[in-house]
């Protein structure tokens, strides 16, 4: 390397390190919460106000000067460490730009062989725009009464058209997690033509019992996981699927190389945090105690909600006295959302106990 080269590094790493000095400069904790957006409380999306990690933004910094190379290496040890973390091997992995890719791509399989996709009514839906553009039809099924995931009503309703079935576990925007052995008996009911797309997106909230056991045995079963929610890498977009190395093979072939999605940046920062357990547990004690706060206000406010386990709420506002969304959006805080017409069943995510809390006190101003 001549001298000109050399000045010339040394000026890119000297711009890295000061970007990663002002980074941090403000992190003297082992923890910290990600900006807010304009002093505008946000709970809109289910994100993670821990995050990332101060693990994953080094990792991200330190990456920077490697984006103008391919990600190969660095997504192979991604690859790996996920494999070793779900008991599986490196061919049971397929990684993308977040799990809405993937859940996608998994759809797009499904659609080369049959048009019928039986999915729970309300489930999450961003990814299912797609379905109508591949020429597959949707077949809702509505919830029980107490808002649970009715699998007898999804199994009665397979037929010779059903070429996927989609489950949200636990699901957004109920929280509700799926009894294990319930679904677990599912599962082995369904005919194993049919692709079984679990996304399990929120699981780690509460140790909800994954099926990623059960891909070996059962290779139409595929499992979606992300490291948007708990590894709080939203804007990062990395996700991946788990399945049997027939179907993940399959899958890989739709995309334009296996493990093309996810960038240099996304997938150092991933295989940073996927080895940070510290941050995990500190993430899922700090959800569940900002969730029991805003849930103990609605109990307080005579609002009824599902018994939720992930970083969201979902309530019935029928006896709040004037407008939900509005008390709190004149105050700020914004992120209600609807998910069944005509019905007051609001979802809200979860932020830190300082946001839930004054999310609690306005509407008890307000109501």
């Amino acid at each position: 390397m001549n001298r000109r080269q050399l000045i010339k590094q040394a000026g890119f790493a000297a711009a890295a390190f000061a970007m990663s000095r002002d980074l941090f400069a403000r992190t003297n904790s082992t923890h910290i919460s990600a900006p807010s957006l304009h002093n505008i409380i946000y709970l809109g999306s289910n994100e993670n106000p821990y995050g990332p990690s101060k693990s994953a933004q080094q990792a991200m910094m330190n990456a920077l000067l490697t984006t103008n190379r391919y990600q190969w290496v660095e997504s192979s040890k991604l690859v790996k460490a996920i494999a070793q973390k779900h008991a599986v091997t490196d061919k049971n992995v397929l990684l993308g730009a977040g799990s809405s890719e993937l859940l996608g791509l998994t759809t797009q399989l499904a659609s080369l062989n049959n048009n019928t996709l039986i999915a729970p009514d309300p489930t999450f839906r961003i990814w299912t725009n797609a379905v109508a553009h591949m020429g597959m039809k949707i077949k809702w099924i509505p919830l029980t009464a107490t808002k649970d995931t009715d699998l007898a009503a999804m199994q009665a309703a397979i037929n010779s058209d059903t070429g996927m079935i989609y489950l949200c576990n636990p699901n957004n925007p109920t929280g509700i997690p799926i009894p294990d052995q319930d679904l677990r008996d599912f599962i082995k009911a369904v005919p194993h033509h049919i692709i079984i797309l679990m996304d399990e997106a929120y699981t780690e909230f509460e140790d909800t019992t994954s099926t990623v056991d059960m891909t070996q045995e059962f290779p139409n079963l595929v499992v979606a996981k992300t490291f948007s929610k708990i590894y709080g890498l939203a804007g990062a977009r990395v996700g991946y699927l788990l399945g049997n190395e027939k179907i993940i093979t399959q899958l890989g072939n739709l995309q334009p190389w296996q493990n093309a999605g996810a960038s240099a940046v996304s997938v150092a920062a991933a295989l940073a945090t996927i080895q940070d357990q510290d941050f995990v547990t500190h993430c899922r004690t700090e959800n569940a105690k900002s969730r029991g706060i805003f849930q103990k206000g609605l109990a307080d406010l005579g609002l009824t909600h599902t018994p939720s386990v992930t970083s969201f709420a979902y309530f019935d506002t029928a006896n709040y006295p004037g407008g939900f969304a509005e008390t709190l959006e004149k105050n700020n805080i914004t992120g209600v959302r609807s998910f069944e017409e005509n019905s007051a069943w609001k979802r809200l995510s979860i932020g830190t106990a300082e946001e839930m809390e004054q999310v609690i006190r306005v509407l008890k101003a307000g109501g």
